[in-house]
């Protein structure tokens, strides 16, 4: 019979109400069943969610959904992200208090989340703004200082002077800050840091241990820390500079007799020295201060550099001197400050020498090359090899010569100390968390002209942001608020300040998760119940936060831990990285006249394989530029609200699901998303006209007959669709279930039109209920409906995961590999169930063991049930 189509309109918001209405999702810590904490990273409330939202958080909730369903005590919590300069620059811009901006959006954005159907336990929602986490935040910080992973010192910074704030090496491009585009300057500030660099060791080796995270991520956060290993070597000063020595790290003091220069950092003291006597030395370390810090902003820059009349004796040969320049890719926060420079094996430092004239000398070769012949060219020579133009080294291997400068430098004196130590260095840096801005978690000490740094008594957190402040002059309003900052001292009484810095919003994220699992709690963590919950064991969001918001929360579980908040160091077990979203930009213009287009302004058309797009307003052509990530900025949007009042959410879900390896990237368009639809109608319209007679009978496998075909591919894609999802393999799982329901499509049709005897349509009741269950994760409104429409009580949300039958998801078929006088030399492809006889019958049916055989009878035949059959000739 006919049926009404799915209206996810109606559907939808039934359904939500429903879930909520029924606490389906909220999550009892004392539940004891086994865990299972599934967490995406939360969002910033923008304003708006876009489709990457769609595609992450619909990824999480199909592990929630399906761990739910197979018996698991689900943890899927939802937060906001939510201090940060953004809501600063929206109240300058509009008028309007960081604090109102930032919970409408949360609004806003919570109503479309919800929308989407997710399976989230809202009663554990929380904004990093809100008063109760940041309080608990303050008190962390506090435990963080009393055991000495947090201090404070003066540090060079990069100085946003639009913006009045620090920012991060990362946040400078091209000398200029990332949201201003004003020219960055480097400045001394006073800084709060997080002591991150006291787990380098173990932050490091800990990556072995995380099987399942992405190799990608883990090469990323290895390079990050940095480990090598090298030597501290010191040079004595010849000439320029009233100072005895000059201290260089390096990797490979196996190459010293090739070095031509040594480089030193705008900051470094000696640099400082010859810029007070030298104007232009003065002027190119300005210069220096005004670039990029960031490691491709060093890669990239032009390798430039200045004499700064310094000159140094060579470590091994007291009679050399070499330059020292100052160099703008030579940082002070890295290693000591200053490098030594070998052009011939360091593709930089041969650039840079060929630039200011400075000799070249091979002073490594591959291992069959000529020493009388061999020269570096344009490329510098990096591998490892056999050591020439190095006296005493010549012959030996870089590993060899590494250990001999090692062994003599480290006996050598210079000044009564060793001029060579060995030494481990780290590129990992402590994390300054000091930002000049108001809409972030104070930090929570108080200044003293008397006592000091003097903390805030815990009994006296939080410490409140106060929404009475000024937008209207650049610069940090907790500095020029007329109350706030002032206060006792908590020591001596006197009158003092607070501390008008703000953390770094990293912070924020970088315990949140543990937060979620009891966000009641008056202290951080209750240490018992997020003992039992971390690691979160599926942890999804996108590849931009493989380092900084990853490795800090790594440090951040380890200071809890630390400070007894948490018993364990690593947060996530199993990490995912999904790929973006993606779509054709479209213009109109050329060059510097082109403007972008939205996809909902043009009219697509399709013919003879080509297409063209047509604007809505006057019907001229657009172009049809790349595939691209969905940006603001060229317009290539498309807003989830639109496509979920359009198809519903359970399309949008299921076609970002659908597309692509969700570690990939995501095409969007409109007939994909109209297949997606397509196929939930095609759904709902085979099980609700078939419902009626399946809800006569109790779904019931067939083991045989007209319907054993029927159970056969249910249950065979049941097993193959879980086995998908625990691999997170989306794309696979739903490609799967494409083809159950085209072999379901005759069979419910049948039952629909009234044929079939009862076990036939028990069998059909099952594979439908089967397939219902299988896209309850992906589409979940249309599986409660029709679950609904099958006659079933209670919800699919809670119902149990099916199991397959093992006898129906047997292959029925084996191959068995024939071997004639012990080689091989056939197959057999046989009845699973086939008695000795029917095999020995089969095999001397086979062509090639006629031929061995000749017409002659075989000596033996040993058949090794469901392994291997052997002929002696």
């Amino acid at each position: 019979m006919a049926t009404e189509r799915y209206n996810p309109r109606d559907a939808e918001p039934r359904w939500q109400a429903k879930w909520a209405e029924d606490k389906v999702f909220e999550t009892d810590n004392a539940d004891p069943r086994e865990k299972y904490y599934v967490l995406e990273m939360f969002p910033y409330p923008s304003g708006r969610i876009h489709m990457g939202h769609v595609r992450n958080y619909a990824m999480g909730d199909v592990v929630a959904r399906y761990k739910r369903a197979r018996g698991y005590n689900v943890l899927h919590p939802m937060g906001w992200d939510a201090f940060g300069m953004p809501a600063e620059n929206a109240a300058m811009k509009n008028k309007v208090h960081p604090k109102a901006w930032t919970y409408e959006n949360i609004a806003t954005m919570r109503g479309q989340l919800k929308s989407m159907g997710l399976s989230l336990d809202w009663s554990r929602e929380f904004a990093t703004c809100d008063v109760d986490y940041y309080h608990r935040q303050q008190h962390l910080f506090l435990d963080f200082l009393e055991k000495g992973l947090v201090y404070r010192k003066n540090s060079k910074v990069n100085w946003d002077p639009e913006d009045m704030t620090v920012l991060a090496n990362e946040q400078v491009i091209d000398g200029r800050g990332w949201r201003s585009g004003a020219l960055v300057e480097q400045r001394e500030l006073t800084q709060w840091f997080f002591k991150i660099t006291d787990f380098s060791q173990d932050l490091l080796d800990a990556l072995d241990e995380l099987d399942q995270w992405p190799e990608k991520v883990r090469l990323m956060q290895k390079n990050w820390i940095g480990r090598s290993e090298g030597m501290a070597i010191r040079w004595e000063v010849a000439s320029g500079s009233e100072a005895g020595e000059l201290t260089v790290y390096t990797t490979r003091p196996d190459t010293l007799f090739g070095a031509s220069f040594l480089a030193i950092a705008a900051d470094h003291p000696l640099a400082k020295e010859a810029a007070a006597r030298d104007a232009a030395v003065d002027a190119f370390c300005q210069e220096c201060r005004h670039a990029g810090t960031s490691l491709a902003a060093l890669e990239t820059a032009e390798k430039k550099g200045i004499d700064t009349g310094i000159r140094v004796k060579h470590p091994l040969d007291p009679s050399w001197e070499l330059p020292v320049y100052v160099a703008n890719f030579v940082l002070m926060e890295y290693g000591t400050g200053a490098i030594f420079g070998c052009p011939s094996g360091d593709q930089r430092d041969l650039d840079f020498a060929r630039k200011y004239d400075l000799p070249v000398v091979p002073v490594v070769m591959p291992k069959d090359g000529d020493a009388a012949s061999f020269v570096v060219g344009d490329t510098a020579y990096t591998d490892d090899g056999v050591m020439i133009n190095s006296r005493f080294l010549d012959g030996l291997s870089t590993t060899e010569a590494f250990e001999e400068v090692a062994n003599r430098l480290s006996s050598q004196q210079l000044n009564g100390a060793p001029q060579g130590e060995r030494k481990v260095n780290f590129r990992l840096r402590d994390w300054g968390i000091s930002r000049q801005r108001y809409w972030g978690c104070p930090i929570p000490v108080i200044h003293c002209d008397d006592c000091g740094v003097v903390p805030v008594p815990k009994k006296d957190l939080p410490v409140k942001l106060p929404d009475d402040v000024s937008f209207d002059k650049p610069g940090n309003p907790l500095d020029r608020h007329p109350t706030w900052r002032h206060v006792a001292c908590p020591c001596c009484g006197k009158d003092a300040r607070r501390e008008t810095d703000t953390m770094d919003t990293f912070v924020d994220s970088s315990w949140y998760f543990t937060r979620f699992t009891a966000p009641w709690e008056d202290n951080p963590t209750d240490p018992a119940v997020a003992n039992r919950w971390l690691p979160v064991d599926q942890y999804i969001g996108g590849i931009e936060h493989a380092i900084l918001h990853l490795l800090y929360s790594r440090f951040f579980t380890r200071a809890m831990r630390e400070t007894g908040h948490v018993g364990l160091k690593e947060p996530f077990k199993g990490l995912f990285t999904q790929g973006m979203v993606v779509h054709e930009t479209y213009s109109i213009g050329e060059g510097l006249e082109r403007e972008w287009v939205a996809p909902v302004d043009l009219r697509i058309e399709e013919a003879d394989g080509t297409r063209r797009a047509f604007l809505l307003s006057n019907g001229h052509e657009a172009k049809i530029g790349s595939i691209e990530k969905m940006s603001k900025s060229k317009k290539n949007v498309v807003d989830p609200d639109d496509i979920i009042g359009s198809y519903g959410a359970d399309t949008a879900r299921f076609f970002v699901l659908s597309d692509s390896p969700p570690d990939r990237d995501v095409i969007w368009s409109e007939a994909g998303v109209e297949g997606a639809h397509r196929f939930v109608q095609r759904v709902w319209r085979l099980v609700s006209e078939a419902a009626d007679r399946l809800r006569s009978v109790q779904p019931n496998p067939a083991k045989d007959g007209d319907a054993l075909a029927v159970s056969q591919i249910a249950h065979k894609t049941l097993k193959a669709v879980q086995g998908d999802l625990d691999k997170l393999a989306f794309n696979k799982a739903i490609a799967r279930i494409y083809e159950l329901v085209n072999a379901l499509a005759a069979p419910l049709t049948n039952v629909a039109a009234g044929q079939g005897d009862q076990a036939y349509v028990a069998a059909v009741r099952n594979a439908a209920e089967i397939l219902v269950q299988l896209i309850a994760p992906m589409t979940p409104h249309l599986a409660e409906e029709c679950w609904s429409i099958l006659g079933n009580e209670g919800l699919i949300a809670k119902s149990v995961w099916p199991q397959f039958d093992e006898a129906l998801v047997a292959e029925n078929e084996i191959t068995l590999p024939v071997q004639i006088n012990g080689k091989k030399r056939a197959e057999l492809t046989i009845a699973r169930d086939a008695d000795q006889n029917a095999v020995q019958e089969a095999v001397l049916a086979l062509d090639a063991v006629k031929a061995a055989l000749n017409g002659q009878a075989p000596k033996k035949i040993i058949v090794v049930p469901l392994r291997i059959v052997n002929i002696v000739l």
